[in-house]
C-alpha cells in the first residue's frame, strides 16, 4: 500500500530527530541501568548514555561481559522518554533471552541521539561517492556535510574506552556488537566498516538506504534517484567491508510505511555482501511482512537481531 502524502510528511518529520530526553529511565523489570549525561568528546556533539548492565552483573564480579553499542538510545528502555512514547524494549528482550539461554549476556551501551543525528549517522565515505548534484541535495536536507566519521571515532576512540574503563567487558571485536534503525543501521553498517578492529558485528534494522523521503512516493522520481544511489552503495560496500570469517552481519526491512521502499536498495546491497564472501552463518537479510517503520515494530522483532548476533557461546 502506498501511504497517503499525510504519512510521508510524517515519516519526513520523524526522520531527522528524536525528542529530547528529559526523564531518567524507569528501573527495568531486570537488569540494571546507569546513566551518563552529557558525556563530552573531542570528536562529536555532547550526549547522554544510558547503560543497562545485565542480570547477574552485580552478582559476579570476575565475570567479564560481551558489549552491543547502540543508537538513539533515548529509544531503548523506557517509553517515557522515548522519541515518540515507544520503546525497543531492550531491556525486557534480553532478559528473557537471557534467561532462555537464546543470547549471551551483554551489556547494552544506549548512545543517544542529537539534532544532528542525521549528519551523524549518514556514512561520509557514501556523500564523497554520489555524484555532485545528489550530494548537494543530501547535504541540503541534512543541514551540512557529514559528521559521521567523527561519530564513529566518538564511539571507537572515547566512548568505547569510557565504557571499558567503568564496567567488566569483554573488549576485542569477536565481543562487541553495534546496532541501530533507520538512519542508526546506516550508521551500524559504517561503523564496522570503518573500525572492524572494534565492532565485529552489525545489526542494522529498516535500513534506511534512499537517504530522503520526499518524492519516494513518485516512481518517475524514485527509480532514477535510486539507481544512481545503489550504484554508489554497492561500491561503498564492497570496497568497506571486513573479513566475513570474523564479522558478522545482519539487515532486515519491513514492507509496509517508509519500509516499503527498501526492497531494491536491500536486494542489490545483499547480492553484493553475497559476492564478497558472507555466508548464511556470518550474513542474514531478512524481511517481516507488514511490518512498518517504527519502534513498535522494531520492538516486536527484536529477538531476530539479537539471537543472531548474540548467539550463545
Amino acid at each position: 500500500m502506498t501511504p497517503d502524502r499525510r504519512s510521508i510528511l510524517g515519516l519526513m518529520a520523524a526522520l531527522p530527530f528524536a525528542a529530547p530526553a528529559l526523564a531518567r529511565a524507569d528501573a527495568p523489570a531486570s537488569g540494571r541501568l546507569v546513566e551518563h549525561p552529557a558525556l563530552v568528546s573531542a570528536h562529536a556533539a555532547p550526549r547522554d548514555v544510558t547503560v543497562w548492565l545485565p542480570p547477574g552483573y552485580d552478582a559476579a564480579p570476575d565475570a567479564r561481559w560481551p558489549v552491543l553499542y547502540m543508537h538513539d538510545g533515548q529509544n531503548l528502555f523506557d517509553g517515557a522518554r522515548a522519541a515518540y512514547g515507544k520503546e525497543w524494549g531492550v531491556d525486557e528482550h534480553l532478559a528473557r533471552l537471557i534467561a532462555g539461554g537464546q543470547v549471551r549476556a551483554p551489556i547494552v551501551v544506549g548512545a543517544h541521539n542529537t539534532p544532528l543525528r542525521l549528519r551523524e549517522y549518514v556514512p561520509a565515505d557514501l556523500l564523497r561517492a554520489l555524484p555532485d548534484d545528489m550530494r548537494g541535495d543530501i547535504q541540503s536536507i541534512y543541514g551540512g556535510e557529514p559528521l559521521s566519521d567523527g561519530y564513529v571515532r566518538f564511539l571507537a576512540e572515547a566512548l568505547k574506552p569510557l565504557i571499558d574503563g567503568a564496567y567488566r567487558t569483554l573488549t576485542g571485536p569477536a565481543d562487541t556488537a553495534i546496532m541501530g534503525s533507520s538512519m542508526g543501521g546506516l550508521i551500524s553498517l559504517y561503523a564496522m566498516m570503518k573500525r572492524p578492529d572494534v565492532f565485529g558485528a552489525a545489526g542494522c534494522v529498516s535500513t534506511h538506504w534512499p537517504l530522503k523521503v520526499e518524492g519516494l512516493e513518485a516512481p518517475q522520481q524514485l527509480n532514477p534517484w535510486r539507481e544512481r544511489l545503489v550504484a554508489a552503495w554497492t561500491g561503498v560496500v564492497r570496497a568497506g567491508l571486513p573479513d566475513p570469517a570474523t564479522h558478522r552481519l545482519y539487515f532486515d526491512r519491513g514492507d509496509e510505511t517508509l519500509d516499503q521502499f527498501y526492497a531494491v536498495f536491500q536486494s542489490r546491497i545483499d547480492d553484493a555482501v553475497r559476492a564478497a564472501g558472507w555466508g548464511p552463518d556470518r550474513f542474514r537479510s531478512l524481511v517481516f511482512p507488514g511490518a512498518e517503520h517504527n519502534e513498535a515494530s522494531w520492538n516486536q522483532r527484536l529477538d531476530v537481531p539479537l539471537t543472531f548476533l548474540l548467539p550463545p557461546a
